[in-house]
């Protein structure tokens, strides 16, 4: 496994995370003990970051809990990254953030499913919020309190990551980045580069899209993706999304395994995490195996 330095934090952080939305069973049902088995098998691959966040699961929370049940004995090896801001979103239930008090308490909620008394990374899981004031004052009384070690945002929007950075406190962001979206490429990535800014990418695979697994025919039957099947209302962007992916295949070389060529990609940007799901340990061992090895300037001109 690649070790990389993570942004202004100064931890050596695998280039190869493991993303844990997929065991809360909304990509479909997962027990306890594959759950279990899936962290493990990422822990003993070298992958030292995990990804959660409090509205990960069914219930919600579910993801949580199951990470720190499985972080057990490994938990100052390991390095946690959850978000907060997006409970109950799916059911219209959520309470507005509107002090940081409740920033506070809702991390404190999260301490306790992760079984742990220090989060690594806290994230602001509003991706357009306008006033990050409560959630920048809230996070820092949490990092005074040694309760997080650093905060940030999940975004794609560079304004928002600007407003969320106005103090230069910003640690870290998660986005979303993949061979079939390429856009941060113009100007966030290289605004995070120069402030310093760790970047966490979540949909390396493009929803498992960028696995090769999928035509147009592909019928998906999980909460997350079933938006995409005939008449759904995502169904236009998975469409174009399959004739990239198309694309992509003609460049690869002989033999070459797409999801792998997809993850490689990524993780050849400096100072960039991956961090890939994984419903099951051979999913787990496959993405993990991928972060030993970074592409040549060569073979990342292909995808050009």
């Amino acid at each position: 496994m690649i070790y990389r330095s993570f942004g202004r934090t100064g931890w050596q952080i695998s280039a190869v995370g493991l993303g844990t939305w997929n065991i809360g069973n909304q990509w479909g049902d997962v027990d306890d003990a594959t759950a279990f088995a899936t962290v493990r098998a990422s822990i003993d691959q070298g992958v030292n970051l995990f990804d959660t966040a409090e509205s990960y699961g069914i219930p919600n929370g579910l993801s949580e809990q199951r990470l720190g049940k499985a972080l057990s004995g490994e938990r100052h090896q390991s390095y946690i990254v959850s978000k907060i801001g997006n409970f109950g979103k799916r059911t219209g239930q959520g309470v507005p953030l509107t002090t940081p008090d409740m920033i506070r308490l809702c991390a404190h909620a999260s301490l306790h499913r992760l079984r742990t008394d220090w989060i690594d990374v806290m994230l602001c899981h509003i991706g357009d919020i306008q006033d990050p004031s409560v959630f920048l004052e809230g996070f820092e009384i949490l990092k005074q309190s040694g309760e997080i070690r650093e905060y940030g945002i999940s975004t794609n929007n560079l304004e928002v990551l600007k407003r969320f950075n106005v103090n230069g406190t910003c640690r870290v962001v998660e986005a979303d980045y993949s061979l079939i979206n390429r856009e941060p490429e113009k100007e966030f990535l290289p605004y995070c580069e120069e402030n310093g800014i760790a970047v966490l990418v979540r949909g390396p695979l493009a929803m498992g899209l960028l696995s090769g697994n999928y035509t147009e025919e592909s019928v998906f039957t999980d909460s997350v993706r079933s938006a995409w099947n005939v008449d759904g209302a995502g169904r236009k962007q998975f469409e174009e999304r399959i004739r990239k992916v198309s694309g992509i295949r003609s460049v690869l070389e002989h033999g070459e395994d797409m999801a792998e060529a997809a993850l490689r990609f990524v993780i050849s940007r400096p100072s960039v995490v991956a961090i890939p799901g994984a419903k099951s340990p051979e999913q787990a061992v496959q993405n993990a195996q991928v972060g030993n090895q970074l592409f040549t300037r060569e073979q990342m001109m292909r995808f050009a």
